[in-house]
């Protein structure tokens, strides 16, 4: 009961006032931490003594998640003994410095505001922000094929999955996996530098997102139903193409979201200007618009909010029926 209340009013700390950057965020220290041993156990030539790499990448996903972990373990253990309600307060912010929802949605709207307002090169540029790939060449098309993209993969990341961790095992086992997402967006690249270091990252975030990213499944057939869009193309989308995706997870919500605009995502990108070939996920029934930048923000925030209503929902029933028991 307690962790649904403190997850319901994460989520609602992280829609009112999302990320305050005068306040240290958790992922930046996880950020260092990950970037301070990668430069010292990583070096070049990173082929050689793949064995050794591949076990200090070991070493490195263990210590960033297990502190994750424990440190605001101990920190809520110690207030919750002292002063409970200090302890109620942080477990509520550190989940929701996890959840990425109102993060998200800025972001999408940030790129589409520059692209109608400011022009190319202003929407190149903030793209740039919430991608990996190179932004210097895209077209109008391409910035709005990734921003799309973006906000589908980080339904599960940002959303899906912390709450869910959240759920589990409040804010110690929230930042754990927060760990672990931050770990692979820094090292957990199929690439020559990070091919034996990056490694256990990898897969641990496959492994971690592999249920998050199913029940995303329900959510977004139901988001996609409340935005009257293409519930049959987003099935036969999620069907046929998100298997072809590299990662098990993000062609989920990626072919969902690209069957329901009737577009097509994926194709060529390039990274740190070596073009890479992505499988394409769904049909281009039409090209991609400005306009779809919009409905894949009012996808994600149905979504949210569709957690929102099942988590009060849930806690509205636990209430009931420990009433009921008492009785």
């Amino acid at each position: 009961m307690s962790h649904v209340v403190v997850v319901i009013l994460a989520l609602v700390v992280d829609t009112a006032v999302g990320d305050p950057q005068w306040l240290p965020h958790p992922v930046i220290f996880m950020g260092r931490w990950t970037s301070f041993w990668e430069k010292k156990w990583n070096r070049p030539p990173y082929q050689e003594r793949s064995s050794r790499r591949l076990f200090l990448g070991l070493a490195l996903a263990a210590s960033t998640v297990g502190l994750s972990w424990l440190i605001p373990f101990a920190l809520l253990l110690w207030f919750y003994h002292w002063l409970p309600v200090i302890a109620v307060l942080l477990n509520i912010w550190f989940i929701s410095t996890t959840i990425a929802w109102k993060s998200l949605m800025d972001a999408g709207r940030t790129v589409h505001t520059a692209l109608t307002k400011q022009g190319l090169l202003a929407a190149r540029r903030e793209v740039g922000k919430i991608v990996g790939r190179d932004t210097d060449h895209l077209n109008d098309v391409e910035v709005v094929r990734a921003t799309v993209e973006t906000l589908a993969e980080n339904i599960v990341d940002a959303i899906v999955s912390p709450v869910l961790f959240g759920l589990i095992g409040g804010a110690p086992l929230a930042m754990a996996y927060r760990a672990v997402n931050t770990l692979d967006s820094m090292v957990g690249y199929k690439n020559e530098r990070y091919q034996f270091f990056g490694r256990v990252s990898a897969r641990l975030d496959d492994v971690v997102n592999y249920l998050p990213a199913r029940l995303t499944v329900l959510l977004l057939f139901a988001a996609i139903g409340l935005a009257h869009l293409s519930v049959r193309q987003a099935w036969l989308a999620l069907r046929r193409d998100a298997r072809h995706h590299p990662s098990p997870n993000s062609g989920i919500p990626e072919a969902m979201v690209a069957g329901a605009l009737s577009v097509q995502l994926g194709g060529t990108n390039v990274y740190h200007g070596v073009a890479s070939q992505r499988a394409t996920m769904g049909e281009a029934r039409r090209p991609l618009v400005l306009n779809d930048i919009l409905l894949a923000l009012r996808l994600v925030n149905l979504v949210s909010l569709s957690m929102l209503v099942i988590l009060c929902v849930m806690a509205g029933g636990l209430v009931l029926w420990q009433d009921g028991f008492r009785l």
